[in-house]
């Protein structure tokens, strides 16, 4: 199915210009859920009604407005944002390279494929994705989509450029007093089991194998109610500790299980010592037994007859 074009203009490398077309490059695989009425299922839909003239109207009727804080509305229709005076409606303009380091990914949104319009672009497409890849750099621009401008950055992913949208540098909140303030103290041992820890989570890791757990299991409920039949149900998982006593023997648990997960033999989980079994009795020695031979009484011996041997020699 091929993809629908979200965005058409072109991006400004210095005097080099390429023709493009924006590709949305996510789509989320949610189960589509409707509003209705508990009570008989009927579709809730939602109307646009005036509170002026009390009454619905239709869609094309209906433009944006902008309140002041006085009270009064202003009303924009769609000719009016679409005769705003920004460039970056049909420029893609490249302002500087900088190093992805520099850009937090707190602020990176949306993610676009970004293609070439026609062959003739093919070729200043390719310098900009080879230049890109040499440099180990990623472009930083701004572009205008639907009614918001941004600020964005061009880089690569699979050979293709890939344009992300960034939220505004002070759109990003604060994170000041969220971390504990209390100067708190890591021993060295604590930091060394926790990279263990970390290396062994990390084997074999395949970010393509993850599944949306959440998504499956809405499903099989939704099944279960269509089909009449028993909704499945899981044990709730027990309530996590409320604090950790002893971190250094959390962390050597943890890495024992990890290491199990990953088919390896983890350390040995410190606990209580197991209880002793009773020493079996130890076995008496030959002259112990000799000596308790010789204190028990010998029965008297039986009469016998002996016949007179022949002389053998000895063997």
């Amino acid at each position: 199915m091929p993809m629908q074009t979200t965005w058409k203009g072109t991006i400004s490398f210095g005097l080099v210009s390429i023709p493009v077309h924006l590709y949305s490059a996510t789509q989320e695989h949610d189960v589509p859920l409707h509003q209705v009425h508990a009570k008989d299922g009927g579709r809730v839909r939602m109307k646009r009604y005036c509170e002026r003239e009390e009454k619905e109207v239709p869609y094309g009727e209906i433009a944006k407005g902008y309140e002041s804080p006085d009270g009064r509305t202003v009303t924009l229709t769609d000719e009016d944002l679409a005769d705003l005076p920004l460039p970056s409606k049909k420029i893609i303009d490249v302002l500087a390279f900088v190093d992805a380091a520099e850009i937090d990914p707190l602020m990176f949104s949306k993610a676009y494929y970004v293609g070439v319009a026609d062959k003739g672009a093919a070729k200043p497409y390719a310098l900009l994705r080879d230049a890109l890849v040499e440099s180990g750099q990623i472009a930083v621009t701004k572009i205008a989509l639907r009614t918001r401008e941004s600020p964005a950055v061009l880089r690569v992913h699979d050979g293709t450029l890939v344009l992300q949208t960034c939220i505004w540098p002070d759109e990003v909140r604060p994170a000041a007093g969220i971390a504990p303030e209390e100067d708190v103290k890591v021993r060295p041992q604590e930091l060394k089991m926790a990279r263990s820890l970390m290396e062994t989570l990390s084997e074999d890791f395949d970010l393509s194998q993850l599944q949306d757990d959440y998504q499956r299991a809405l499903q099989q409920v939704v099944q279960a109610r269509l089909e009449g039949v028993e909704l499945p149900h899981e044990e709730e998982p027990g309530a996590a500790p409320d604090n950790v006593i002893d971190l250094m023997a959390a962390l050597r648990s943890s890495l024992k299980q990890a290491k199990v997960a990953h088919g390896g033999d983890g350390p040995a989980e410190e606990g209580p010592a197991p209880p002793r079994k009773r020493a079996a009795p130890a076995k008496k020695t030959a002259a112990a037994q000799s000596k308790a031979t010789a204190a028990k009484p010998k029965p008297a011996a039986k009469k016998t007859t002996r016949k007179s041997a022949s002389p053998r020699k000895a063997s």
